[in-house]
């Protein structure tokens, strides 16, 4: 097994998907579905032939142990894979071609959840399996690369901890990572655990009435945040309101890393309460719902002096679901979601929720967006300057730790929270020039960054979809789908040559 050493990433991810389009295979061969099952079957021995050819070829090369070479191979299989998982799909489904194909397996693989098939397409069942395996295993894959990859490097979030006097020896660490054997050691860690809580779930989805392939989809679609589903959302499932509070519930895994591994001290989860992350969700998941109660009761008491106390909880539940799912950037929409609006004649600013989509979840989970740690750094900076205008001689406590969060913490924030904007500005500018209105290019813009593709049926006005949107903006949105899964200082990263010296 040395010669697996010296493969590249992207080599191994290819071997992974090989094996796992056999578990379409099975569940086509179940259902006595032989052409779908001898699809998968061929395209899943080709490739794995492919990937062995590949693997002998780097067998006898050296592998570059550099950090930053590891971030190549992971954009490379962002951008390269989708090609691969798509081709089947594509040979599948004669009403699209392969670029389409590629745009929906591009969509999983990135847990944006942006598909071109409507309720109307009719799509097998087994493709619907597929693009759920493909968001699964995407998510999987940031988890194990969060960690592996990202964290020693200082990025993903984690330039947040950066502080000025680690900066000299940043290079060094970067340089000396193991990061084969970090990979090795997350995914041992991640894996089991990932596997078991899906599956754990599923079968609570089972019990509260879900058929088992909805309530499969469902909980992949839940711990990878990609919103995919089978029967077009959780309203086409059958587990109702409960199934609702089962998906709510396991989205926290969405919100902090500290659900899946221990932290720096090994305390990990005994300090869930007092993550940062974890205080400013409930924080969310608190107020802006009771605005939204507040303000469609109000509308509700206009129209009638009669208060229905079930559509009132209702409208409640409602808002506290959708906005736990927008912010993890999953994109289920509740059942009950039009309730709050019809309960009281008021419509619900669809800004809300694009703006719950742009803070994202937690760093190191499958969540996209800015992510919660850096809006908290950029909060307590903000509160440390209005201190400092009232008070310009004092001096803030909590430690070095804390200063450091609040000054070259909120710095790396905001130099990521710029460049956020900066391509949100090009991705707006270039979905216009393709003919797109101004409110559509912006939702747009949102969902491939945020990794949200579920939004656009929800914050605009009902219009706007993948499939009438032509190829040139098609092909912006899959850049921008990469941009927000890979980030943009991950890629200024990989062109940052001091990173590529010996």
């Amino acid at each position: 097994m040395e010669w697996l050493k010296n493969q590249p990433l992207f080599v191994i991810l290819l071997g992974t998907y090989s094996f796992l389009m056999y578990v379409p295979v099975f569940f086509s061969a179940r259902l006595e579905q032989w052409w779908f099952a001898r699809t998968f079957f061929y395209h899943g021995t080709f490739f794995l032939v492919l990937t062995i050819l590949i693997a002998i070829a780097f067998s006898s090369q050296p592998l570059n142990q550099k950090i930053v070479s590891r971030i190549f191979d992971l954009f490379c299989s962002f951008v390269f894979l989708p090609i691969f998982l798509a081709i089947p799909v594509d040979y599948l489904v004669p009403s699209i071609n392969l670029f389409d194909a590629y745009f929906e397996m591009l969509s999983c693989f990135t847990t944006t959840g942006a598909s071109l098939f409507s309720a109307n397409d009719r799509l097998p069942d087994v493709l619907h399996l597929w693009r759920a395996i493909v968001g699964w295993s995407g998510g999987l894959l940031m988890l194990i690369a969060a960690l592996g990859i990202f964290q020693p490097a200082g990025l993903a979030g984690f330039e947040v901890y950066t502080r000025s006097v680690d900066t000299s020896a940043m290079e060094t660490r970067i340089k000396r990572a193991d990061i084969r054997s970090r990979m090795i050691t997350y995914s041992i860690s991640i894996i089991p655990v990932y596997l078991s809580l899906t599956i754990i779930m599923s079968i609570m989805l089972i019990i509260s009435g879900d058929r088992p392939l909805v309530a499969v989809i469902h909980a992949m679609s839940t711990f990878s945040t990609s919103g995919i589903s089978n029967v077009y959302g959780i309203q086409g499932a059958n587990s109702g309101i409960i199934g609702e509070i089962i998906i709510a519930l396991f989205l926290i895994f969405a919100i902090s890393r500290f659900m899946y591994q221990q932290d720096a001290e090994g305390r990990g989860f005994r300090l869930l309460k007092r993550d940062k992350e974890v205080n400013l969700m409930l924080i969310c998941i608190t107020l802006i719902p009771l605005l939204l109660f507040m303000r469609h009761w109000s509308g509700a008491i206009e129209l009638s002096e009669n208060i229905d106390s079930y559509a009132a909880f209702s409208a409640l539940w409602g808002g506290i679901f959708m906005v736990m799912s927008f912010l993890t950037t999953t994109g289920f929409e509740s059942n009950h979601w039009a309730t709050s609006q019809s309960w009281s004649g008021l419509g619900t600013s669809g800004l809300i929720l694009m703006g719950l989509s742009v803070m994202g979840g937690g760093i190191a989970t499958t969540a996209g967006g800015v992510k919660l740690l850096r809006v908290y750094a950029l909060y307590k900076h903000g509160i440390r300057e209005m201190t400092r205008l009232s008070y310009p001689h004092s001096v803030a406590g909590s430690g070095n730790k804390a200063r450091g969060f609040r000054r070259e913490g909120a710095y790396a924030a905001w130099i990521f929270f710029m460049l956020f904007l900066v391509s949100l500005a090009l991705i707006v500018l270039s979905f216009s020039l393709t003919g797109i209105k101004f409110e559509d290019s912006l939702i747009l813009a949102i969902s491939g960054l945020s990794t949200v593709g579920p939004l656009i049926y929800v914050a605009g006005d009902g219009s706007l979809d993948y499939s009438t949107i032509s190829s040139p903006a098609k092909f912006i949105f899959c850049i921008a789908m990469v941009l927000g899964r890979f980030e943009a200082l991950a890629i200024i990263a990989i062109l940052n040559p001091n990173y590529w010296k010996k």
